[in-house]
């Protein structure tokens, strides 16, 4: 990876690309520290101090810190990725929307619009809930309309601004501006996170027990690291023969190709998916006076991550139990909406292709389908093991979320392989272009 960034550096225009990224980047950094007028920013601060739920860690990490200092980014990114989502299920349910991003690049274009208009949508919907939820209870000074239009009108463009900043990445930097940005605002916690650790298991220990246990922690996050790269990566390759056929008066065809199935096809989002579900009534909880101890307290506390793996209550991890299931649920759900099988084997059938062993059409499409359904459970067992690890850690030693953990870390590895590969591909194609040149 760093010799891939000192070849990038000497070549010119990548170097421009790189320094208009970490540009883009420091006036993200700078916009972090800038505070809505008219609000508390220690409200958020205090709030998350007596939640130590991990939903609520995860947001902050997602947006840099900057939702607890609720600065003009407050509400960060979040609103284009939920917005993306919403899109790419309407895709697949509106026959309009399916046939326009079948259209190519124009149709495309027309979808990318339609997100940046539910995105300022939802950011505005998202503001205008805090400002008027948490307004009287201590988020703004003042509670009255003009506070409150004013903190809704600076969540709401600083979010905006943050999909702008990244749509720009994209045309003008390296790789995936939305997902860059995402990168660097889980990043930007990994400080903070080396303290917590530090202050937890080494601060006050003799330089023995010190070392041994700064050595074990590395290697864990080490070892969680490499498994995520192999998780990220790893896939199962379909080899598909394309027949022969004249054209004109030669025999053209007979490729050897292959179809790759990545074994993480739906990514990180079935853990977002599954982490929302049971975060969200946990969240609505934090409105109203509940009393854990009575039935319903206690149901709320098992769908809390922040209650499992305790030693002093054991039963309240039973909530896991569903946590994993809904990943492996969503995981299987989210698969099915963006590769459609029969779809495949249709194609392959028109351009005279075939798997070896297999017949066109619905046998082919019945054996994808199958390898699908294997392949997909164990990337969500894969997915089980990052998201859980952390949880246990945090139940069993009273750790707080760490930034670089879990369903962060997926983000993490999975945006930096895609970066890289991207400054590769830019190297790739410009190599070329000059051998033409020549």
């Amino acid at each position: 990876m760093l010799k891939t960034l000192r070849d990038a550096f000497k070549i010119k225009d990548i170097r421009k690309k790189l320094l208009y990224t970490f540009m883009m980047l420091i006036v993200i950094r700078f916009g972090s520290e800038l505070p809505i007028p008219g609000v508390n920013t220690s409200y958020f601060a205090d709030f998350f101090a007596k939640q130590t739920g991990d939903a609520f860690g995860f947001f902050n990490a997602m947006t840099g810190g900057s939702f607890t200092s609720m600065s003009i980014f407050a509400l960060s990114i979040t609103p284009y990725i939920t917005s993306s989502i919403i899109m790419q299920l309407m895709t697949i349910a509106i026959p309009k929307l399916e046939e326009m991003q079948k259209e190519g690049e124009d149709g495309r274009k027309k979808i990318a619009e339609y997100t940046r208009y539910v995105t300022v949508g939802l950011a505005l919907i998202q503001s205008i809930a805090m400002a008027v939820g948490f307004g009287g209870q201590g988020l703004l000074k003042e509670f009255n309309a003009v506070s409150v239009i004013v903190a809704v009108s600076a969540m709401t463009a600083g979010s905006a601004l943050l999909m702008w900043i990244g749509e720009r990445i994209t045309e003008n930097g390296v790789g995936n501006g939305i997902s860059i940005v995402l990168l660097f605002n889980i990043i930007s916690s990994i400080p903070e996170d080396g303290m917590t650790l530090y202050s937890r298991f080494l601060s006050g220990k003799s330089i023995g027990p010190a070392v041994v246990t700064a050595v074990i922690i590395i290697a864990i996050i080490a070892a969680m690291v490499v498994f995520v790269i192999i998780l990220q990566d790893a896939e199962r390759r379909i080899p598909v023969q394309y027949s022969q056929k004249m054209q004109g008066r030669r025999m053209v065809g007979g490729q050897s190709s292959n179809i790759p199935l990545k074994v993480n096809t739906a990514g990180v989002i079935p853990v977002i998916f599954a982490s929302s579900i049971m975060s969200f009534p946990v969240v609505i909880a934090q409105f109203f006076q509940v009393d854990y101890t009575t039935f319903g307290g206690k149901i709320l506390l098992m769908l809390s991550s922040s209650s499992w793996f305790k030693p002093e209550q054991p039963v309240y991890s039973i909530g896991m139990v569903i946590y994993l299931v809904l990943i492996i649920v969503f995981a299987y759900f989210y698969t099915s909406i963006t590769f459609n099988p029969l779809e495949v084997a249709n194609n392959m059938k028109k351009q005279g292709g075939f798997i070896p062993g297999i017949r066109p059409g619905k046998p082919t499409s019945d054996y994808l389908n199958s390898i699908l359904n294997y392949i997909v459970f164990i990337g969500a067992c894969g997915l089980i093991i990052v998201s859980i690890v952390p949880i246990i850690v945090s139940g069993l030693f009273t750790v707080s979320h760490l930034s670089f953990a879990g369903t962060s870390l997926i983000i993490i590895v999975g945006v930096i392989l895609e970066t890289m590969k991207a400054i590769e591909s830019q190297m790739l194609v410009r190599n070329y272009k000059g051998f033409l040149n020549d």
